[in-house]
């Protein structure tokens, strides 16, 4: 439910009925997994999904069902048992699930206070009794975080991008009459500094950080480089041609940066997408954090095999339940 805390929030504060449908069991394989969220109001406006359409009908059904008798409703769809019976609804990657329908009480202060949270993209937690035995809990991580050090267009996008993929981005620069809501809107923060200064100021970096150098002057790049690779950050990238690039590593070891370091940073920056926007650069830059972060090959998946999905690498294993009563 935390991961529509955008736009579930102000219908609750409007007084709103509203049902959530939440994936209490996987088994085999399924586009979502536990704890993914459907919501539906009394006139069946649907917000998010189970499973990009194939068990959505029947979802919101049981939705409906749950905001009509105020209790718990729970539903079965996919393929089970060893002839692959349907059950209600079949799921086209041929796994199950188990759902779990019930009324959001937008009343309670609890429920608000993690929605609104959430939706600011700040970690948030509820554990929701749901009157029948049974306890749901919720949990969402904060944001990552996306700090581009540079305010030209290629940051403009980057940021645009970023921000559609789930990340916090930050915008720093030194120059104030780049760093403007106007040219950033999406942006969570907006930093007028000498890039290697803020990231110095850093509070809390983590591996779910990433840091894209984007200033284009070797002035500013090697001093923030230099900074980023010694923060425990998941991701350093630095854009450049690739004269740029070699010049700038000679440049980085002259200021002492170690060959161990400098194997960190991914320079030139993105996949090899054949980019030539800003808006396409952005898209390949986005690409190679995520493939980074997963740990994941960034080959096209029609060149791969195994599970499309980490948890399907479980087979038939049950993930972390969500649900205990």
């Amino acid at each position: 439910m935390l991961e529509l805390a955008a736009d579930l929030l102000p219908l609750l504060e409007a007084g709103v009925p509203v049902a959530a449908v939440t994936i209490t069991r996987v088994v085999r394989s399924a586009p979502r997994g536990v704890g993914a969220t459907l919501a539906v109001t009394a006139d069946a406006r649907v917000i998010g999904s189970l499973s990009g359409g194939c068990v959505e009908g029947d979802a919101v059904m049981l939705g409906l069902d749950a905001l009509r008798s105020g209790g718990v409703r729970r539903g079965s769809f996919g393929f089970t048992g060893p002839d692959d019976a349907i059950v209600a609804a079949g799921l086209a990657c041929g796994g199950a699930i188990e759902v779990v329908a019930y009324p959001v009480d937008g009343d309670d202060p609890a429920v608000r206070d993690a929605l609104r949270r959430a939706a600011a993209g700040r970690e948030s937690a509820i554990d929701l009794d749901l009157g029948d035995g049974t306890v749901l809990g919720l949990h969402r991580r904060s944001r990552p975080r996306l700090i581009v050090l540079g305010a030209g267009e290629h940051a403009a996008a980057l940021c645009r991008v970023g921000a559609a993929a789930g990340f916090a981005v930050t915008i720093c620069d030194a120059w104030a009459l780049l760093v403007t809501r106007d040219r950033f809107p999406e942006a969570s923060d907006l930093v007028v500094a000498p890039p290697h200064e803020y990231l110095a100021s850093l509070e809390a970096p983590d591996e779910r950080t990433a840091v894209c150098v984007l200033t284009h002057d070797e002035r500013l790049d090697v001093p923030a480089i230099r900074t980023a690779l010694r923060l425990p950050v998941g991701f350093v990238g630095a854009m450049g041609s690739r004269a740029t690039v070699a010049r700038r590593a000679a440049l980085l070891t002259q200021a002492g940066v170690t060959d161990a370091e400098l194997g960190r940073l991914h320079s030139p920056l993105g996949l090899d997408l054949g980019a030539e926007t800003p808006e396409e650069t952005a898209l390949s830059v986005i690409a190679e954090i995520v493939a980074a972060r997963r740990g994941a090959s960034a080959l096209p998946l029609r060149s791969t095999g195994g599970p499309l999905h980490v948890d399907a690498a479980r087979g038939c294993a049950v993930p972390t339940p969500v649900i205990a009563g």
